[in-house]
């Protein structure tokens, strides 16, 4: 049965003007002549170095272009973004008053179809993550339809047993890479768009395959470390706890240790990683 929870530590952001499409496609990691209506993509925006500042699902209205983003940042990616606008006639609200929510479950889809006044579309990152509405009273019309609300724990447990990251709470600004946790196969990236900010490293990381790391769900043994506690495989340290929920966790991991089979320890609990279907690595 399908339920929904409300994200919010979600925001939205808007881009708009006629200069909004190839504003957006010269800086993001994915190609926005991918959205068509009632879709949206994966995307974010890195250092020219490659390194990772913003991710976000993107949709449009119309001409105009919406960025889901993460609350907390939203002032900063429009910041960003105004950076890079010189005299294109592009406009960056970052006042949007929706608000945003996840209807996950056998059915999201369906359940979430009949939702009239909000953007519904399926999550880009997985199919796990279900169906996302977009509006001012989303909740509202979610409980109108008769779709019960369920505990934020049980959707992070979801997110996190697949292996799929939550932005700054997995990912470190000016310093994460998007390859080393999992943006390409979760169609955060697009190789063949062009070019973008960081590209040209994004790219070489691929192609040079020097990818050593990987974002990996992780199964505890003993108390949840804090996010940021080291990953030990004997006396050697091989990566770093990241977020959490309950007895699972994602982890930052060495490549050869996830596949190495031995015992690894945060703290004084064991872990265990699993790497997810969907991963190529």
């Amino acid at each position: 049965m399908a339920r929904f929870v409300r994200l919010d530590d979600r925001a939205v952001l808007s881009v708009s003007g006629s200069d909004a499409s190839g504003f957006l496609q010269g800086l993001i990691t994915n190609d926005v002549g991918k959205l068509r209506d009632g879709a949206a993509i994966h995307g974010a925006l890195l250092t020219p170095q490659g390194k990772y500042l913003f991710d976000f699902l993107v949709f449009r209205r119309g001409e105009a272009f919406f960025l889901d983003c993460e609350a907390g940042s939203r002032p900063a990616l429009a910041k960003r973004l105004a950076m890079y606008r010189l005299r294109a006639d592009v406009a960056i609200d970052a006042a949007v008053p929706d608000t945003v929510c996840a209807v996950f479950g056998g059915d999201a889809e369906e359940a979430a179809g009949g939702i009239g006044e909000a953007d519904v579309f399926a999550d880009p990152r997985h199919p796990a993550l279900g169906t996302r509405v977009v509006g001012e009273r989303g909740a509202e019309m979610l409980e109108r339809a008769g779709i019960e609300e369920a505990a934020r724990a049980d959707y992070e447990a979801l997110r996190i047993a697949r292996g799929i990251p939550d932005g700054r709470r997995d990912l470190v600004p000016e310093k994460s890479f998007l390859l080393e946790n999992g943006y390409e196969e979760l169609n955060g990236v697009d190789f063949e768009k062009g070019c973008y900010v960081g590209q040209e490293v994004t790219a070489r990381m691929k192609h040079r395959n020097l990818v050593r790391k990987r974002l990996v769900p992780v199964r505890i043994e003993g108390a949840a470390p804090e996010p940021g506690t080291a990953v030990f495989n004997g006396e050697s340290e091989v990566g770093e706890i990241r977020s959490s929920a309950g007895n699972l966790a994602l982890a930052l991991l060495r490549i050869d240790a996830i596949q190495g089979g031995d015992a690894l320890r945060a703290d004084a609990a064991a872990i265990h990683p699993e790497k997810p279907a969907w991963a190529n690595f």
